[in-house]
């Protein structure tokens, strides 16, 4: 048992930032075939919304490298912000940002800090609200989970429990977990693989509605699944996996299991064809999409690894 508290109570995954080289590209296909709609553009990066409340849910950055850039957690208010910086201290963490207003598209307040493999995280408050979007358009909400490749899962299940205060919802045998912060089943999964790197990102669709007819429309676009659709037993999500033209896998997803905090029981999942899609329509995953999934070693955003207090390395 860890003698510190977590660092704050995350709400929610707000958004997630990609690095790629295919910046033009890829920012067509998120704005087009995907769904999202372009808040802002530069020379350098992209920044999406969604149909939800987000200001946006993906920010596609330019980069030499195709990679994850960083996950951006929400939290209630600056204060939290501030005892999170503290809470980092006191655990030997050094933030990489200090807390105060962060300058970046969409505003806010908030600090970041890399991970114990290197991964860039960002809390934010107050970021900026945006007006209401269609939802009845078969497009997604937003962001709902990121699966994230891990050289150590166990490592990666401590941190990010007793430091973000994520908890357990399932696994699958040792292989996978996943780990939520609201009643959504997982915001963050861990998969055991040679190395750190971006498995995959989710995007939610409001209802399986939603999602079929957000199938048909990226058919109409000339993009169909490389794996799916179907339904995953662990979180009970549908599923349909598809690659952006950076080469980075990307999920359209619905109707999540919600999970009732004190009466939930994690369990651990066998991993068969069955279970892993409950449907039986998806088939099994192809060489090539698996091979998207393990992505390539991921140094992170960030160099070198995070420092810790006394000028100790991790």
């Amino acid at each position: 048992m860890s003698p510190h508290p977590p660092i704050a109570r995350l709400r929610a995954l707000r958004s997630v930032e990609l690095l790629t080289p295919a910046f033009t590209e890829a920012t067509d296909f998120y704005t087009g075939a995907w769904g999202l709609e372009a808040v802002e553009t530069s020379a350098d990066g992209t920044w999406l919304r969604g149909t939800g409340r987000e200001h946006h849910a993906l920010r596609l950055t330019r980069a030499d490298r195709a990679g994850l850039g960083r996950l951006s957690f929400a939290v209630a208010t600056p204060a939290e912000v501030d005892e999170a910086a503290r809470r980092l201290l006191a655990r030997g963490i050094v933030p990489l940002t200090e807390p105060g207003d962060l300058d970046q598209v969409g505003g806010g307040y908030g600090l970041r800090f890399a991970d114990h493999e290197n991964r860039l995280i960002e809390l934010s408050a107050q970021t900026w609200a945006v007006p209401p979007r269609g939802a009845d358009a078969p497009v997604p909400a937003g962001v709902t989970h990121a699966v994230l490749n891990t050289a150590d899962i166990d490592a990666s299940v401590a941190f990010y429990r007793d430091v973000l205060g994520l908890r357990v919802s399932d696994w699958s045998e040792h292989q996978m977990a996943f780990l939520r912060c609201n009643a959504d089943h997982h915001c963050v999964a861990f998969n055991q693989a040679e190395w750190a790197s971006l498995n995959h990102v989710a995007y939610e669709m409001r209802s399986v509605d939603h999602f079929m007819r957000g199938l048909g429309r990226l058919r109409h676009h000339g993009v169909v699944p490389e794996w799916g659709p179907g339904r995953h037993g662990p979180g009970d999500n549908t599923f349909s996996y598809f690659t952006d033209p950076t080469g980075l896998v990307c999920e359209y997803t619905s109707e999540v299991a919600q999970i009732v905090e004190d009466a939930w029981i994690a369990k651990v999942w066998r991993r068969t064809p069955e279970l892993s899609d409950l449907w039986g329509t998806a088939g099994a995953p192809s060489r090539e999409i698996r091979r998207r999934m393990a992505g390539e070693p991921d140094p992170g955003p960030v160099a070198p690894a995070p420092v810790l207090a006394r000028g100790v390395r991790a």
